[in-house]
C-alpha cells in the first residue's frame, strides 16, 4: 500500500484557499488532487466559484460572503481526511483516443524556423533531438515508446484548453523526458503535439511555446465552432483526470480526419472506466493494461475513421458502431 503526503493549506487573500499535497509532481499526489476535487464538485457547497487541480496541490476559489473562510477550510480538511486513504481515491474518468502524425513536415519547418531558439544549434528538428537525447536510433521505436502508454491529464493551464499528460504505467527510466526550448517560440501551430520534461503536451491553438515538438494531432483539443458533437458542451476537449491514448496515424489518415473535423462529423473515441489508484500503485503495468483491454480490443477490431451512428455507448460499454463512445 503507499502512503499520502500531508496537505498544507495556506489563505491567498480574502478569496483563495491553496491546499499544497506534497512539493514535487508525484502520481500519489495528483490522483490525491483529482479525488479531492472531484469530491468537491460532486457536494456543490455554496460559495465556491472555482476548483482548480495542479499536479500536487489544488486552489479554490470561493465568496467569503457565502462561505466564511474558517467554514471552507472545515471542509477541506473533512475531505482531505478521507482522500487520505488511497481505497477511497477511486475515479471515474474518460479514456480519450488522439490521433497523431509523428514527424510531420509542420513541427520539422517549425523546428527549424526556431533552431537557434532550442538548447542545441544543430540542424535537427525537435523529433530528433527528442529521440537522440533518449537514446533512439529508430524513428519508429520513438514512435511506439511514446503511443505505448496512455497519459493522464494531471493538470490543466497556460493557454486555455492546454492539458498536461503525465505517462501511466511506467518506470522512470522509461519515460521520455527532454529540456524544454533555451528560450521561447514566438509561434507553435494548434495542434502541436510537445515534449517538456516528463510532460507531453497538445496546442490547442497557435501561441508561444517551449516544449519540443514531436508531432501533429489530427483532432483539436479546444473548439469554439460548435460543429462538434463532442465538444458542444464544452470548448475544451481535456478533463482533469481524463487518460489519452495516443494513436500514431500517417499523413493520409490524419488528412482524412482533418476533413471529417472540417465537416463536423467526426466523433471521438472515448469511453468511460473507474479507475482505482490503489490497484494502479499495486500492479502498475498490469492494471493499465487491463483498464486499456476494451480500447485495445476495438482497434484491433478495426475501429472505423469516423461512426455517425445513433447514440452513445453507456459507461465502460463500447458502442454499437464499433468505435467507443461515453455519455455525459
Amino acid at each position: 500500500m503507499f502512503t499520502l503526503p500531508e496537505t498544507r493549506f495556506d489563505f491567498g487573500g480574502d478569496e483563495y484557499i491553496y491546499a499544497e499535497i506534497s512539493r514535487d509532481m508525484s502520481e500519489e499526489s495528483n490522483f490525491k488532487a483529482l479525488a479531492i476535487t472531484s469530491e468537491l464538485r460532486r457536494r456543490q457547497i455554496p460559495g465556491i466559484l472555482d476548483i482548480c487541480p495542479s499536479n500536487s496541490s489544488y486552489l479554490i476559489r470561493f465568496d467569503p460572503e457565502v462561505i466564511p473562510a474558517a467554514n471552507l477550510l472545515d471542509y477541506l480538511k473533512e475531505i482531505d481526511m478521507t482522500k487520505s486513504n488511497p481505497a477511497a481515491l477511486n475515479l471515474e474518468v474518460r479514456i480519450v483516443e488522439i490521433p497523431i502524425w509523428y514527424d510531420d513536415p509542420i513541427t520539422r519547418e517549425y523546428s527549424r524556423r526556431f533552431q537557434e531558439r532550442n538548447i542545441i544549434k544543430e540542424n535537427i528538428s525537435n523529433f530528433e533531438l527528442v529521440m537522440k537525447l533518449n537514446g533512439f536510433k529508430e524513428k519508429e521505436a520513438f514512435i511506439e515508446a511514446h503511443s505505448r502508454s496512455p497519459y493522464l491529464i494531471s493538470m490543466m493551464g497556460f493557454i486555455p484548453g492546454t492539458a498536461w499528460e503525465y505517462p501511466l504505467g511506467l518506470r522512470k527510466d522509461q519515460i521520455i523526458q527532454t529540456p524544454k526550448y533555451a528560450s521561447p517560440r514566438t509561434d507553435t501551430p494548434g495542434r502541436a503535439v510537445g515534449l517538456g520534461g516528463a510532460f507531453t503536451v497538445i496546442y490547442p491553438l497557435s501561441a508561444p511555446g517551449s516544449y519540443q515538438l514531436i508531432g501533429m494531432a489530427a483532432v483539436p483539443v479546444f473548439d469554439q465552432s460548435g460543429k462538434l458533437e463532442d465538444l458542444r458542451d464544452s470548448f475544451f476537449l481535456a478533463r482533469p483526470g481524463d487518460i489519452w491514448k495516443h494513436r500514431p496515424v500517417e499523413e493520409r489518415e490524419y488528412k482524412q480526419i482533418l476533413s471529417q473535423v472540417e465537416a463536423g462529423t467526426y466523433r471521438y473515441r472515448m469511453k468511460y472506466v473507474d479507475f482505482s489508484p490503489e490497484e494502479y500503485f499495486a500492479k502498475r503495468e498490469a492494471y493499465i493494461k487491463q483498464v486499456m483491454e476494451d480500447f485495445k480490443y476495438a482497434a484491433d477490431q478495426g475501429w472505423r475513421l469516423a461512426d455517425t451512428g445513433s447514440g452513445y455507448g453507456q459507461k465502460g460499454v463500447l458502442s454499437s458502431g464499433g468505435a467507443a463512445f461515453g455519455s455525459r
